[in-house]
């Protein structure tokens, strides 16, 4: 996690930085999956069972299960099994030397409508078991931004799921840059972004194999296997991180013509789409945050 303020009280800013990266542990400790006593593992361990959660994680669990529901299920926070099966079960450090057996067929067990949220209860059905790693990051970011705007204008960047409030004295917003997936070292645009959200899903950094076959961190719901998509990835400016990130992986999982689709008829959102064959493609008003391609145009 990063965070930058432009404050007139060094001090207060020092504080209040501080304060926000303690958020940010605080909500990885409540949901990360590889910390074997999260709530999220501890609710995972005990599917089927009622399990007192705090407000944090109800919070956090409530926003998975709006986007799932706005989605239609695209967005799933009960993937985590089909996650593993495809070999993400540790570390992406640890997954690159990982050579296990095919992942099985198997469907996810239950579906996210299912699980129960009341007075900070939470059952999960049986054999089912959340990821909420996502969801949890671009909404701290949110929150951590939303804490820090009170001294002056902010930008918190959680792991690529960033939130932009006001703009830097002179500047027409903060400069982000956009990564070329075909060539990491180089980026395919640098952004002005103020007061709106950014995010980037894609399947050119996380790969693997396992049995032979090439495998990735995006699940479809709809197969419970890594999405076979045409898109390498998508970057979506919303009205903030968490909204940027649920609409850069729907338009992943759907592939690049109905992924776009769906993007042009997201109000309040714009994107640009790289494909695996290299054409990169921007929604009808993604230029108006473009302070200069970097390899350049693109269609729009």
């Amino acid at each position: 996690m990063g965070a930058w303020v432009v404050a007139n009280d060094p001090a207060a800013a020092g504080q209040h930085l501080w304060e926000a990266r303690e958020f940010f542990l605080k909500v990885e400790a409540c949901c990360s999956r590889f910390l074997p006593d999260s709530e999220l593992s501890r609710v995972n361990a005990r599917a089927g069972q009622r399990v007192r959660v705090s407000e944090l994680f109800c919070e956090v669990l409530g926003k998975a299960l709006e986007c799932a529901t706005r989605t239609g299920g695209l967005f799933d926070p009960t993937v985590l099994s089909a996650l593993e099966d495809a070999g993400y079960d540790r570390t992406f450090e640890a997954i690159q030397e990982y050579a296990g057996p095919p992942p099985p067929n198997r469907a996810l067990p239950a579906s996210w409508r299912d699980i129960c949220v009341e007075r900070g209860m939470v059952m999960v059905p049986e054999g089912t078991r959340l990821d909420l790693g996502g969801v949890a990051k671009a909404w701290a970011a949110d929150c951590a931004a939303i804490r820090l705007a009170g001294l002056g204008p902010c930008l918190v960047d959680a792991g690529g799921d960033l939130m932009a409030l006001g703009a830097p004295p002179g500047q027409p917003g903060w400069p982000i840059g956009v990564a070329d997936p075909r060539r990491p070292d180089a980026d395919l645009a640098v952004l002005w972004v103020r007061d709106c959200g950014v995010a980037t899903s894609g399947v050119d950094f996380r790969r693997w194999r396992r049995g032979g076959v090439v495998q990735h961190h995006i699940i479809d719901p709809r197969t419970s296997k890594p999405a076979r998509t045409d898109v390498l990835a998508v970057t979506v400016i919303a009205e903030d991180a968490l909204e940027a990130n649920v609409h850069a992986l729907t338009a992943l999982i759907l592939g690049f013509r109905e992924g776009l689709c769906y993007l042009r008829d997201q109000g309040g959102v714009e994107a640009l789409l790289v494909r695996e064959d290299g054409q990169v493609q921007a929604t009808p008003g993604f230029p108006q945050y473009i302070a200069y391609p970097a390899l350049g145009g693109f269609s729009g």
